[in-house]
């Protein structure tokens, strides 16, 4: 018994060290409400839609590593941008799906779309009662892209002119 007395009370001696100092934690709901902090600039929250600029390239979903993206879209004949042009093919979006349950929040979604129709939105709170109701369709991730921060302007320098150097 007598060796393991002094780590006993050098261990009680940290514990009751930790105890006075103050908490460091922000309550999520304290009594008076919700205390809650915003998140940093760049957070991941959730993946948001902005449907106007998808193309249904279906780059998104064959990246996906979880397989957690659903995209379904048809083929419908536009009219011709120039006169005397023919007709053009034009891919519409009838479905886009993410299943958060599935996701595990890596962005590659978002980092290998073409068309800025992905983004992160820092909105973080979409618990739902049951696993089945993490599906969210292209009207609720339309919804997050009401969150999502306009882009930082780009560095000096960060744009090199076409054709060649400066």
């Amino acid at each position: 018994m007598a060796p393991k007395l002094p780590g006993l009370v050098k261990g009680l001696g940290v514990t009751l060290r930790t105890m006075m100092k103050p908490a460091v934690t922000v309550q999520y709901t304290g009594p008076h409400g919700k205390e809650r902090e915003d998140p940093p600039a760049r957070a991941r929250g959730v993946i948001a839609l902005k449907e106007e600029n998808c193309t249904v390239c279906m780059l998104c979903a064959r990246q996906c590593p979880d397989w957690c993206i659903y995209i379904e879209g048809h083929k419908d004949k536009a009219p011709p941008r120039r006169e005397g042009g023919k007709p053009r093919s034009i891919q519409y979006l009838d479905r886009f799906d993410i299943d958060y349950g599935l996701c595990m929040y890596c962005g590659i979604c978002v980092e290998v779309c073409p068309f800025d129709a992905l983004f992160w939105s820092p909105e973080f709170e979409y618990s739902e009662p049951r696993i089945a109701d993490l599906l969210h369709d292209k009207t609720r991730l339309g919804e997050w892209m009401e969150g999502v921060p306009e882009p930082q302007a780009l560095e000096v320098g960060a744009l090199a002119k076409k054709g060649g150097k400066k």
